[in-house]
């Protein structure tokens, strides 16, 4: 990695180091145009979400780095599998049952080692990459090129121009809270505690894990359980910020006193110690009025930021590095940067999106019950299974909410889902 701008002006420059500005930075860079990416922090850095689902193969065999993958140390995916308040465990939900290709399996990553190596493989496709590189302020120009100020990691300061800026710097989201784009889901305002353990319950030495989900009593909260290379498994409590972010009461004491109302999690942690302590973050659920503009597109965390539970983070960053990187090729080839070319996605990606939104949604419906829905609606197995493998962009993937979305109306209305309709044999129970 360079310490300073091999040159001034740039066809496209891309704020933001991790998986979605990667992924922009890769296939730009792949078609020939001059292409800046950089990054605040020295890579790699820490970072959750550590649950990749399936679908991200599509893109990491286009990125070129499946290979990696394959040779690395990471844990590999296999399935999920929920556990109700009681411990009561679903049967595990295995990809490869609905699709037995390669693709069907993915892997839970260490996100500093896997964005580091989407970071270098965009320096290697010929992506000028800076880390400990901050954006002190950005001109948006009418009249493009836009001006980037930075400061260098040796602590200068210089200018740059791009045709095209990207912002992927997450939740940080610069030119979203910038241009005043951000619309907040006050239905959504969560936080995240979590922490790393050794000696806890595996599935198996070297063998594939699950992603877990485990209610606590109630359905107040929810812990994700994600093994990880070696001996580490990643637990994290998610639950309103309001009630974990508790005044004059620290982070230790109230993830200790959830633990006490998740006998699942409990069993796991039986003999396992955390190493170092916890860690935080507010996981506020936003969108954006668009995702484009004249010379300028937001893509990840910074275009908007659903939830945790179907671990859908990385898998968007990529998808919309993809989309926004051949939108952005296309518009530099046309000569044409304007917010309808550059946007030229955003329709289509917005479509899948709220599909997983209605599935966060119908997640944190306390009446409402997953497996007695598919006890009711056992023909939308198959449906539902390719919303949690990550297809949501698929023609047909919103096939399951022509009963999903009824069942919803009926648990607010009435307090509960009526179930299985007489006469009707129940279907395999998910969770």
């Amino acid at each position: 990695m360079t310490s300073r701008p091999f040159q001034k002006a740039y066809d496209c420059a891309i704020m933001g180091g991790g998986p979605a500005g990667s992924t922009v930075a890769t296939l730009v860079a792949r078609s020939g145009a001059a292409t800046l990416l950089v990054e605040r922090d020295k890579m790699p850095r820490f970072h959750v979400g550590e649950s990749l689902m399936p679908e991200t193969f599509w893109t990491l065999e286009r990125l070129g780095v499946l290979e990696q993958l394959r040779k690395s140390n990471l844990t590999r995916k296999v399935g999920v599998q929920f556990v109700a308040p009681s411990g009561r465990e679903s049967q595990p939900f295995l990809f490869s049952e609905y699709d037995p290709r390669e693709c069907a399996q993915t892997w839970h990553v260490e996100r500093g080692q896997f964005d580091m190596m989407l970071f270098d493989n965009a320096q290697a496709q010929g992506a000028e990459c800076l880390d400990s590189t901050r954006v002190i302020d950005v001109d948006l120009k009418h009249a493009l090129p836009h001006t980037i100020h930075l400061r260098l990691a040796d602590g200068q300061q210089c200018n740059v121009t791009a045709r095209v800026l990207v912002d992927a710097t997450g939740q940080q989201a610069v030119l979203a809270n910038r241009l005043g784009l951000k619309i907040d889901n006050p239905n959504l305002h969560k936080a995240a505690v979590w922490g790393y353990y050794c000696g806890a319950t595996r599935r198996g030495p070297h063998g594939p894990e699950l992603t877990t989900i485990l209610h606590t009593e109630e359905k107040r909260n929810w812990f994700w359980y994600i093994p990880l290379a070696g001996d580490v498994v990643s637990v994290g409590l998610v639950g309103d910020s309001g009630d974990l972010l508790r005044r004059n009461q620290e982070l230790d004491a109230v993830f200790s006193e959830e633990l006490t109302r998740c006998p699942g999690l409990q069993q796991r942690l039986v003999g396992a110690d955390m190493i170092d302590g916890l860690h935080v973050a507010k996981e506020f659920s936003y969108s954006t009025r668009q995702v484009a503009g004249d010379g300028w597109v937001l893509v990840g965390d910074a275009c908007g930021f659903i939830d945790p539970i179907y671990s859908t983070g990385v898998f968007l960053a990529l998808k919309s590095g993809e989309l926004a990187a051949d939108a952005i090729v296309e518009s530099l080839r046309m000569g044409d940067i304007s917010a309808a070319r550059l946007g030229q996605w955003a329709e289509k990606y917005e479509l899948g999106i709220s599909l997983f939104r209605k599935l966060v949604d119908a997640f944190y419906t306390k009446e409402f019950s997953f497996a007695k829905f598919i006890q009711a609606h056992p023909e939308h197995q198959g449906n539902l299974t390719n919303l949690l493998i990550g297809r949501a962009f698929a023609p047909g993937a919103d096939r399951l909410f022509r009963d999903l979305d009824p069942a919803l109306q009926q648990c607010r209305q009435h307090g509960e889902f009526g179930g299985r309709p007489p006469n009707e044999a129940p279907g395999k129970r998910p969770f």
